[in-house]
């Protein structure tokens, strides 16, 4: 019972369920369920000579979705014919010795996991959870809990992608490269991503710790203790609701002890009965968020487990699912603030949230790296990235309520040089997007040339793109 409820109160990154897509009546919608979309057609290719053809010849827009986990509309628009990728989903190429492999863009990241494994091969860079599309993480150019990395473009070495007028394109950050650092974090907007080269790393045992803190005193200590610590694999820390000035910090360290956990991957077939009622509990009331600060985490925390990577980096998506989202759901947002900006962030994100009563759930704090080039990029510098886990009603007037605060959310984090992630509802301005997204000049700029009758959109670009 114990390790389940850790799922629940530690990876509140991409914690969402099985996006439920009502493919029979050509309607496409996310996890949230709240952004139910009806398209022309839904076809699900399973070779790149089918993903040409469509593209070749429909005249209409065209949307590509993998597993529906963006909650805005991302993956798809009225009248679409709709790219369904997940059945493109084959293994290409695998060199152990140079620990690289190449796939078809459909694939998830678990079959990864389950054919790289015996090689004792890990992926590099992820999200939390196993069961997104590798081509929808690039799109969305995901990040995860590695420390020392930062938005997943890090760890990929090559792309293919067919463009508006079916050209096949390979592109690297050296060959095509505006066509690599465009379609990576792209959404979508420039054509269909195919085949992915991705680096490998090694996958090493990690004993987890943690240490509860004073928030303002955790940025010294991530820098003091956790940043140039190379031992350090996996680290997030969660911010405990509602009164926001405590933190409680996990990280997993390589470490050459025995494993206290046997299994190399998660199992497939557990039922997270105990995790969803547990979440239940915590997202009902404030009585929940004290119960999970107070007497839960502290027994919860008391081991210090050694685990294989892969196992840590093989999470599924179905244990956060809650029993309907009718008259609620769960939603995450995202902002990234330079890492000087950290104490300057968290008190007015901390001040708009008790403004508002927001349900909020769990904020995890995380750390990147630099993006390398990417014209969306969403780490312009060093950043910290705070992970808002929420729940929401599903009315109109709950929906009006969660646009005004996010709109706060995204004007705090503009006016500390930061920037909000794009994956989720749409509730930024036009002039908004344009602040935090200072680069999407150059992005519309290079789909006006690649895709000139603008064929590849979705919601988010119906909106944003000029």
């Amino acid at each position: 019972m114990h390790k389940s409820y850790i799922l629940i109160v530690m990876l509140a990154l991409f914690c969402f369920g099985p996006a439920i897509a009502q493919d029979s009546l050509n309607i496409v919608n996310d996890v949230t369920q709240l952004n139910p979309i009806t398209v022309s057609q839904i076809i699900a290719p399973t070779t790149t000579k089918q993903i040409v053809s469509a593209v070749k010849t429909h005249d209409g827009p065209i949307s590509i979705g993998g597993g529906r986990y963006s909650m805005g509309g991302q993956t798809a628009t009225e009248r679409a014919l709709h790219i369904d990728m997940r059945s493109f989903d084959s293994i290409v190429h695998f060199s152990e010795t140079d620990k690289e492999i190449t796939v078809q863009a459909g694939i998830t990241w678990r079959k990864i996991q389950e054919f790289i494994d015996p090689y004792n091969l890990s992926v590099s860079i992820m999200q939390s959870y196993a069961n997104f599309t590798v081509g929808g993480s690039l799109s969305v150019n995901v990040h995860g809990r590695y420390i020392g990395k930062g938005p997943v473009i890090l760890s990929v070495k090559k792309i293919e992608v067919v463009l508006a007028n079916g050209t096949i394109v390979t592109a690297t950050p050296l060959q095509n490269k505006e066509v690599f650092y465009g379609a990576i974090g792209g959404y979508g907007g420039l054509g269909v991503i195919t085949e992915v080269t991705l680096q490998l790393a090694d996958n090493v045992k990690v004993e987890r710790t943690d240490k509860l803190l004073a928030i303002k005193d955790y940025k010294e200590y991530f820098f003091d203790n956790i940043k140039n610590d190379s031992t350090v694999i996996f680290h997030n820390a969660n911010i405990y609701p509602n009164n926001y000035n405590k933190v409680r910090e996990v990280s997993y360290r390589q470490t050459s002890k025995e494993v206290t956990i046997t299994d190399r991957l998660k199992p497939l077939d557990e039922k997270y009965n105990v995790n969803k009622y547990a979440f239940k509990v915590i997202s009902a009331s404030s009585f929940g968020k004290w119960m999970r600060q107070y007497l839960l985490d502290p027994a919860l925390y008391a081991g210090n487990p050694v685990e294989w990577r892969n196992y840590e980096a093989s999470y599924d998506v179905l244990e956060l699912e809650p029993e309907s989202r009718i008259k609620s759901t769960y939603v995450l947002q995202e902002y990234f603030v330079p890492v000087g900006q950290f104490d300057s962030f968290y008190p007015l994100m901390a001040t708009i949230l008790k403004n508002n009563n927001v349900n909020v759930i769990n904020i995890s704090i995380r750390h990147a790296n630099k993006d390398p080039g990417s014209l969306l990029a969403w780490a312009k510098t060093e950043v910290f990235a705070f992970v808002l886990y929420y729940k929401q009603g599903t009315e109109q007037k709950d929906k009006d309520a969660v646009a005004k605060w996010t709109q706060q959310l995204i004007d705090a984090s503009i006016s500390c040089g930061g920037t909000y992630y794009l994956p989720y509802q749409l509730h930024a301005t036009q002039v908004q997007f344009a602040q935090a997204y200072p680069d999407s000049p150059l992005f519309f700029e290079l789909k006006k040339k690649l895709d000139p009758t603008n064929k590849f959109t979705n919601k988010l670009w119906d909106k944003y793109y000029p």
